[in-house]
């Protein structure tokens, strides 16, 4: 695992200096992930470039660079899947720049932009990948077919969540809603510590009971199922009890 405790102090100082310029002036579509503790490996997301079988795909590569960089140029890997002629199975990267024309005095930022550049125009004559090479060579709309369907499957952007979305969804759950919907059992249930103060029955006359006790609503179907049968066994009790005096009535008018 590497460190900048690997790379000479005055090659930290540069990396610094370039990654700040990075991230402040991004090269057109390569967006830096910078990692403070370890400047050895450098990733950066590169967006496919449009016109091409990997546009609409974001590709995340890796420049990694050993202990006497810039003498010696970094290693350059693709971390998501892509069919590219130069570009092999396991990632690797063959470009002139990061090879033969390597020059120390190349910054990070013309490196990635090489690396870009190498979606736009591919090189199938230095295939690392042999079956993208031929196919780009013997039928373009072939390869182009792979290409796209890599670039689908592999290397699709992850989607950005909106802020507050989750309480927009809540909140939408609502609309709509009218006075002659049928409320929820739970929002039925008095709140907790609450009492029924009146049941009032219908018919003739009408007979109160007054402050029928009810258990605390809780969260949980069980306890609203249970309140609720409680309320209704109070009423039954209610108009048992109403009946008997009404029957009691018309038995005295009898006498």
């Amino acid at each position: 695992m590497g460190s900048n405790e690997n790379l000479p102090p005055n090659v930290i100082r540069q990396l610094a200096k370039e990654l700040k310029s990075l991230d402040e002036s991004p090269p057109e579509g390569i967006k830096v992930v910078v990692n403070d503790e370890d400047f050895s490996q450098i990733c950066a997301d590169i967006e496919g470039p449009v016109g091409t079988p990997y546009e609409n795909g974001l590709f995340r590569m890796k420049l990694a660079l050993s202990h006497d960089f810039p003498h010696s140029p970094p290693k350059g890997y693709f971390m998501t899947k892509i069919f590219h002629p130069n570009i092999a199975s396991n990632g690797e990267i063959c470009v002139n720049t990061l090879k033969k024309d390597w020059n120390p005095s190349l910054g990070l930022r013309h490196v990635l932009s090489v690396v870009r550049c190498l979606l736009i125009e591919p090189f199938p004559e230095s295939a690392l990948n042999e079956q993208a090479g031929k196919m780009l060579l013997e039928n373009y709309e072939e390869y182009a077919r792979h290409a796209r369907l890599y670039t689908s499957i592999h290397a699709k952007p992850k989607p950005k969540f909106k802020t507050g979305a989750i309480s927009e969804s809540t909140t939408a759950l609502n609309v709509g809603q009218t006075n002659n919907e049928t409320p929820s059992a739970a929002s039925a249930i008095p709140s907790s510590v609450a009492d029924i103060n009146r049941v009032t029955t219908s018919g003739q006359g009408q007979q109160e009971v007054a402050n029928i006790p009810v258990a605390a609503a809780t969260a949980g179907s069980a306890s609203v199922v249970t309140t609720t049968q409680k309320r209704e066994a109070s009423l039954a009790k209610v108009q048992a009890d109403k009946k008997k005096v009404d029957a009691r009535k018309k038995s005295l008018k009898r006498l």
